[in-house]
């Protein structure tokens, strides 16, 4: 599966703003990348180290770094 280009800047930006509101996942190499849907593309976060299950709150960690993403690339 082809990713969709990141703009790296942008992506840590977003990772950055998202890290301040859940600092528990600063350790586990978060970035964003990007996968081809048949319109447009999905964005999802992806891990150096994958965070442990019983972590509270990857859900909205995820959202708040990607929708920054969006946000921040105007997509």
């Amino acid at each position: 599966m082809n990713n969709v280009a990141i703009d790296g800047a942008l992506a840590a930006k977003a990772i950055s703003e998202a890290l301040a509101k859940f600092p528990q996942f600063a350790g586990f190499g978060a970035r964003i990348v990007g996968r081809p849907l048949f319109q447009g593309a999905a964005y999802m976060l992806e891990y150096d180290r994958q965070p442990p299950a019983e972590l509270p709150d990857a859900w909205e960690f995820q959202n708040a770094a990607v929708k920054g993403y969006r946000r921040l690339a105007g997509v």
